[in-house]
């Protein structure tokens, strides 16, 4: 008997506190929305392919902007590099090639010019002597008209003679020196292409942060866009809520709330409400009634803290009151 009496009020006493709990939660004026604490992550990555030759770090190190994390070998970019150095070289010699004469060609197309300068002289002296003779019947016409054209053929001979030693001393044409010039531009971009696929080879932290994630292997081989390393900017955490939008309760921008993280012994952050954006169709709550129900949009509010604390970390637990509607 004192046991059916004693089973009879634990029964009445369990049934007073689940109501109890019951109306506490319903007529609360307040609801407590979790959410979790993030930071920036980036997963360190090459642009080209090549094998793992050196890892500086390992996971948990603490590492510093511009710092070497890890470094890559690859043969084959060496390679290329070398060809492409020895194609510029061509192509800058084939431009000085263009843009000069050998200075023996210049002295033999100075002395055509000076020879022809005096065949002219000399078929002057003719021409003139014979045209002074050409009233008395020691000269024929036919002797007038051979000197006038050796006279003529020695003119032209030293017009081509000077055209010949202009073009030497100048070079090729101006079409020439352009393409010559256009062929070693592309040489050194194609050189420079190399140089900076070969420089992503060696990889560096973007930012102050800590290693999360530690993929690389000395000897492994890893494809361009294959993360190597996670970096986590620790030093600069959120907190992000999603809330349904009928629990918004007039929440705004730069609005101030208090966010307390269970991990921490229950610390409370003084945060400021930085941004709110809905989330897709994916987040909605669907209705399921017919009758005067629609769809609630879900929505991501994410809130910095006023001050920054290192013990903060991604992925710990996040809770906050917002006043019920």
């Amino acid at each position: 008997m004192p046991t059916r009496k004693l089973i009879a009020i634990s029964v009445i006493i369990a049934v007073a506190v689940i109501g109890f709990a019951i109306i506490t939660m319903t007529n609360s004026d307040t609801l407590l929305i979790q959410g979790e604490v993030e930071a920036t992550r980036i997963d360190l990555t090459p642009r080209v392919s090549g094998r793992v030759s050196e890892v500086l770090v390992d996971f948990g190190d603490k590492v510093e902007k511009a710092q070497v994390v890890v470094r890559l070998e690859s043969p084959q970019l060496s390679s290329a590099l070398s060809a492409a150095k020895a194609a510029l070289s061509v192509a800058e010699a084939n431009r000085d090639l263009t843009y000069s004469t050998r200075p023996e060609t210049i002295a033999a197309r100075k002395a055509q010019l000076e020879k022809a300068n005096t065949d002219v002289v000399l078929a002057q002296k003719v021409y003139d002597r014979v045209a002074n003779l050409r009233d008395s019947a020691i000269t024929s016409a036919q002797n007038l008209d051979e000197a006038s054209n050796s006279l003529d053929s020695a003119l032209r001979t030293k017009e081509a003679a000077e055209a010949n030693l202009l073009l030497a001393e100048n070079g090729s044409s101006e079409e020439q020196k352009s393409v010559a010039q256009a062929q070693v531009e592309q040489a050194i971009a194609t050189v420079k292409q190399m140089e900076a696929d070969i420089a992503e080879l060696t990889v560096v932290s973007p930012i102050d942060g800590e290693v999360t994630a530690r993929m690389a292997e000395l000897g492994k081989n890893f494809s361009a866009g294959s993360p190597l390393i996670s970096v986590v900017d620790i030093n600069n955490a959120w907190f992000t809520f999603h809330i349904r939008e009928d629990y918004l309760s007039g929440l705004k921008v730069d609005d101030q709330l208090n966010v307390r993280v269970p991990a921490l012994r229950n610390k409370t952050f003084k945060a400021k409400v930085t941004a709110i954006n809905a989330l897709g169709s994916y987040a909605n709550w669907r209705a399921t009634k017919a009758t005067g129900d629609f769809d609630l949009r879900t929505f991501s509010i994410r809130l910095t803290p006023l001050e920054r604390d290192p013990q903060l970390r991604p992925g710990m637990s996040a809770l906050i009151n917002l006043e019920r509607d």
